[in-house]
């Protein structure tokens, strides 16, 4: 099913106007965007999409914060991972907000929590422990440090974060590499497109890059 709202959103041709609050696309530099080249260069690939569900279904108990909804395709994978817990994404762009409102009422998902605003505004307001979080939607190497540093204030030694990207750019291998060497961290997995963050305690550091 998700799949399927993924390939009519990429046969969608209406533009709408975006709003952004991160850095920016940088493959799509105007603000009038068709909604097929949001799907094609935002939502995340059906294979890292499972991964995304097979995590959720993990780790995901406690609840599940997203950093960028997008058009809804990730947000998605990881509500169907656990239906029974909620998953509090955040996206500033009020008329994607929109769109990813409209692929979650069309699957019928009902566990979705979406915000729409400035990371930064919000995350105050999410009263959640988190068992899993996934951090996208601002590619700038002191924003994506600042949030993961929040999430690790409010993370416990079972929550997982999932930061995709973590090569886009050279400002992102920056903050990869700041994020590893964080002190609560005790290893890493990095697997190109994106950096899987632990705080297990008692557990060797160790930062890992296996093929996926």
């Amino acid at each position: 099913m998700i799949e399927k709202i993924r390939k009519r959103n990429l046969s969608d041709n209406r533009t709408i106007m975006v709003k952004d609050l991160g850095a920016g696309s940088s493959r799509m530099k105007n603000n009038l965007r068709k909604v097929s080249d949001i799907s094609r260069h935002s939502a995340v690939p059906a294979k890292y999409g499972k991964l995304l569900m097979n995590m959720a279904a993990e780790f995901g108990g406690k609840g599940i914060i997203e950093f960028g909804t997008s058009i809804g395709i990730s947000t998605l994978y990881m509500a169907k991972g656990n239906p029974g817990t909620t998953v509090y994404t955040m996206e500033g762009c009020p008329a994607i907000c929109d769109l990813a409102s409209l692929n979650f009422s069309a699957t019928g998902t009902e566990n979705i929590n979406l915000l729409t605003g400035s990371f930064d505004d919000l995350i105050p307001n999410l009263s959640v422990n988190p068992g899993m979080v996934f951090i996208d939607g601002d590619h700038r190497k002191d924003s994506v440090i600042r949030y993961f540093r929040k999430m690790a204030e409010i993370s416990d030694n079972d929550t997982v974060i999932v930061i995709d990207d973590i090569h886009h750019s050279e400002e992102m291998e920056e903050a990869w590499n700041e994020i590893k060497s964080h002190e609560n961290v005790s290893f890493t997995v990095d697997i190109f497109r994106m950096g899987i963050v632990f705080f297990r305690k008692g557990m060797s550091r160790y930062n890992y890059v296996i093929r996926y």
